[in-house]
């Protein structure tokens, strides 16, 4: 996993194919999953954060990129889980992630998700077509990231959410308009994280059952399939299947544009109480049983990781209970 769900497949491109694309049903949820970048949404929230929570931040890693310490935590977390004896099975994992500045403005945050295969030890792999291919201790393993965004967000990272009079309340005064989406891999996601300084949190690894991973597989198809656009406050396009923001791109597998419950509402639902929020959906909700192997504690399980702009820095922005700091 040195290379761990880097070089994943190119998503959609400008002037990507979408007729006669069929959108394909997705029968159970990986579940409300994650991915509240941008999203406008009503009703009311549990918040995870309340700025800064805990001054005190690891610098041990801090010259290492962040990349390279989200990678190598995943790895250990991993690795730890499967164990010294000889896989004999396939093990699925997914890492939920959110970003967010000081002050949580909607058109920069965002949440995304990882999802990583683990293939059975001394047996040859059959991998997925698409899926970043690795090995890591002798383990064979596919991953792949569900990030979507505008295609050109990496060149022009200005995202709009809401741009008119009352278009909060009335989507129909709002005067953003849909755009190309791109599915970003974990990299270029990180990327955009670390060039505006923003706090990264990720949960998990949580183990989940085959056909979570396979649910997941199917919604990074579809985004890649190029039927589908890209806008932040989709109200007024997901159910003629015309855009949708990340939320929706992740949120409910099992129904492409769902809407009402907990994740049809909410109010400041995006970043870390976004990601969260999805979390307290998947785990108490009924029809998710059983997709996830363990336990979630939505708050417990967060680990964060924060921009210094020096080493030792005091004071510096942190909605995590722990986390370690990062410059680049």
């Amino acid at each position: 996993m040195n290379n761990l769900l880097n070089s994943e497949a190119p998503g959609l491109q400008p002037g990507g194919s979408r007729a006669g694309t069929e959108i394909p049903r997705l029968e159970k949820p990986l579940a409300r999953w994650v991915a509240t970048c941008a999203l406008f949404l009503f009703g009311t929230g549990v918040p995870v954060h309340a700025g800064l929570i805990k001054p005190d931040v690891d610098y041990s890693n801090y010259q290492t990129p962040l990349l390279v310490q989200m990678v190598n935590r995943i790895k250990a977390k991993i690795s730890a889980r499967l164990g010294q004896r000889e896989n004999r099975r396939d093990r699925y994992f997914i890492i939920p992630f959110a970003y967010q500045n000081f002050g949580n403005k909607p058109d920069l945050s965002h949440s995304f998700i990882s999802v990583i295969r683990v293939f059975p030890d001394k047996e040859q792999p059959k991998y997925t077509a698409g899926l970043r291919r690795g090995n890591y201790r002798n383990r064979n393993f596919e991953a792949f990231t569900i990030s979507w965004i505008p295609h050109d967000f990496d060149k022009n990272p200005h995202l709009c959410v809401f741009d008119g009079f009352g278009s909060r309340i009335d989507p129909k005064r709002n005067q953003c308009r849909p755009v190309v989406g791109r599915n970003f891999s974990l990299p270029e996601t990180l990327k955009l994280a670390v060039n505006e300084k923003v706090a990264v949190g990720m949960w998990g690894p949580y183990e989940i059952k085959k056909a979570a991973f396979d649910l997941a597989v199917k919604r990074k198809r579809l985004l890649d399939g190029g039927s589908i656009r890209y806008i932040a406050d989709d109200r007024l396009y997901r159910k003629d299947r015309v855009a949708i923001n990340c939320f929706h791109a992740m949120a409910g597998l099992e129904h492409l544009y769902p809407s009402g419950g907990f994740l049809g509402t909410g109010w400041r639902m995006w970043g870390i109480d976004g990601t969260a929020r999805v979390l307290i959906e998947y785990t108490k909700a009924a029809h998710n049983y059983g997709l996830i192997l363990e336990p979630v504690d939505y708050k417990r399980d967060l680990y964060g990781f924060v921009y210094a702009p020096e080493a030792n820095t005091i004071g510096v922005y942190n909605p995590f209970r722990n986390a370690s700091a990062y410059h680049d």
